[in-house]
């Protein structure tokens, strides 16, 4: 397994005052033994750190970059499935009738015939509800369900 290799080209401050505490140290000594002093070269600008990632440093980074999708994962299969199937009975039996949409129907049409005392807009949006249809458009022979609570006047 190949070392995760990170470049970068300010050194670490705590290796910068080492080598200049380093630096003052050899020159210090180079006066006190009488020799002319050497001039201290510098690392060139364009010198940079490497970094070097261990075992444990590359497990961490995988755990971490890791961490969001598990706890996406776990929000979605804690509160997720309630969304799919839910524990409702449904409609109670008798509580609506069907009728069948014969040619030339809407849903505006039924719902003028069912209920014609009662705004049709609200008629066709229980209707819709009721039936999870995706649009109030209807086919021939189609099942539509009715609440019982109007009166059935087909």
């Amino acid at each position: 397994m190949t070392a995760i290799d990170f470049t970068t080209s300010v050194p670490s401050p705590a290796r910068a005052a080492r080598v200049a505490a380093q630096r003052v140290q050899g020159t210090a000594r180079q006066f006190a033994a009488g020799a002319s002093p050497q001039v201290a070269t510098r690392p060139a600008a364009g010198a940079s750190t490497r970094l070097r990632l261990t075992l444990r440093g590359r497990r961490v980074l995988a755990v971490l970059a890791a961490l969001p999708a598990v706890i996406a994962l776990s929000a979605a299969v804690i509160g997720g499935g309630a969304a799919l199937a839910s524990r409702d009975a449904g409609a109670p039996a008798g509580s609506f009738t069907t009728v069948t949409v014969a040619v030339g129907d809407s849903l505006w049409s039924i719902a003028e015939d069912i209920a014609p005392d009662r705004d049709p807009r609200d008629v066709v949006d229980e209707l819709v509800r009721l039936n999870a249809l995706d649009s109030v458009v209807v086919q021939a022979g189609q099942s539509i369900a009715i609440p019982a609570s109007y009166d059935s006047g087909r």
